[in-house]
């Protein structure tokens, strides 16, 4: 063992100190360094610092932009989710629809239907669902899909006269058009 004798039981490791008094010059030296080589190996230390900084800035820059697509790549992948429900959805809601529409027209009281319209309406409106209006409106084939046209020398080219189906949009996407009929001057 290093250092220590065979007598020795204890658990302390004997040191030998060394002084600079023990020392011979030759045992002994200690680095001759100049200002100017100091200053220079400062410069290089803050050079590497700058260069570490901008790597850890790169880094954090990367790691930002990728919790952001993570994040909005989540939101969408939830919302498309949401809306294939919906689409299911809607279909219900339109045989509700033309059921009351049917009952109405048969003088039968439609106050259970429009119960369950209205609760309806109110989960449309919760999951920021909204209706397309378009009576009257001039055809965008971004909110509307034209299935028929009518000739009508009052109305302007491309109005719309009638709506077959409703169309929506949920998270500013418009997840159905609103199916309808366009005029034409004649």
């Amino acid at each position: 063992m290093i250092g220590l004798s065979k007598e020795n039981n204890s658990d302390e490791i004997p040191v030998d100190v060394i002084s600079e008094t023990n020392l011979s010059s030759k045992e002994y030296d200690p680095p001759k360094t100049s200002a100017e080589e100091l200053l220079k190996l400062l410069d290089l230390e803050k050079q590497k610092s700058s260069e570490y900084e901008e790597k850890f800035k790169h880094a954090l820059a990367d790691f930002q932009n990728l919790n952001r697509k993570t994040q909005s790549d989540i939101q969408n992948g939830v919302n498309t989710k949401i809306n294939e429900f919906i689409l299911d959805f809607l279909k219900i809601y339109d045989d509700f629809v033309r059921a009351k529409e049917v009952f109405s027209e048969s003088k039968i009281n439609t106050d259970g239907l429009d119960s369950i319209l209205k609760n309806m309406d109110s989960l449309l409106k919760k999951y920021n669902v909204i209706q397309i209006d378009a009576l009257g409106e001039i055809f965008n084939p971004n909110l509307h899909e034209a299935i028929s046209i009518i000739t009508d020398p009052n109305l302007d080219d491309n109005t719309i006269t009638r709506e077959i189906r409703k169309g929506y949009i949920s998270h500013e996407r418009v997840i159905r058009p609103t199916l309808v009929e366009i005029s034409k001057k004649g």
